[in-house]
């Protein structure tokens, strides 16, 4: 339940997401994905793909993987020469942002798991269709991975993403004001996270509780770098 009273004071601290098990809103657009998961070390082939928009759950679905897995959290940028280190550290790994990585080094990855009989999971934003793989070798080994979606949420999943967003960085809000921000807000998880990441800001600055005022100045700031609002349901 959301509190209905609400105190602040700036503190000098950082709020971490809470990736547990239980943290994670299962709804019809990630079910799937969830379903997954759960299914490894049943996977068919050395690993799965998940891919979607910024801000869907994918980091947290690896997290929760991870737990169970035991694999070894790694960036794409961040991929080493000597990917050996990589899967000598653990029995699985998983790759953020892997269309970011340098092909090679991902194909080297890729051939190392394999041969060690070890598991990978990769996390895109990219459809598979549409992530441009040069090296031929890869595009094939990539290819025969599964590969699960995560879709845009509906209006009771964004309104869960608000509360866990808010709750991630301490803030108590009234239920009024996310049911404000979901009907006038775009059905994105990546516009979630960036108008709670405004309206703490602004509550910090001004010693101010999130109100349906401070929402509505968040989401005219908010417009004016990009669409976030979708005015025909205001």
């Amino acid at each position: 339940m959301i509190s209905t009273s609400f105190q602040q004071f700036p503190l000098d601290l950082i709020d971490e997401p809470v990736y547990g098990v239980q943290d994670f809103v299962v709804a019809p657009c990630n079910a799937d994905a969830m379903a997954w998961v759960h299914r490894w070390p049943n996977w068919p082939g050395q690993g799965l793909i998940i891919h979607g928009p910024p801000g869907c759950g994918k980091s947290h679905l690896a997290t929760i993987w991870r737990s169970r897995s035991g694999a070894t959290f790694i960036d794409g940028q961040s991929l080493p020469d000597n990917t050996r280190e990589l899967t000598s550290a653990s029995s699985a790994v998983i790759v953020e942002s892997a269309e970011t990585a340098s092909e090679s080094k991902l194909l080297h990855l890729y051939n190392a798991l394999v041969e060690e009989r070890k598991t990978m999971l990769l996390t895109t934003r990219s459809l598979l269709g549409r992530w441009p793989i040069k090296l031929p070798d890869l595009s094939s080994r990539i290819g025969s991975l599964p590969v699960v979606g995560i879709r845009q949420p509906d209006d009771s999943l964004l309104q869960a993403i608000l509360v866990k967003q808010f709750s991630d960085r301490q803030l108590k809000v009234k239920p009024e004001v996310i049911s404000y921000l979901v009907i006038r807000m775009e059905r994105s998880f990546e516009v979630a996270r960036k108008i709670v990441a405004v309206l703490d800001e602004m509550a910090l600055d001004g010693h101010k509780s999130v109100s349906i005022s401070l929402a509505k100045t968040a989401l005219g700031k908010l417009e004016d770098l990009s669409p976030v609002v979708n005015k025909s349901r205001d």
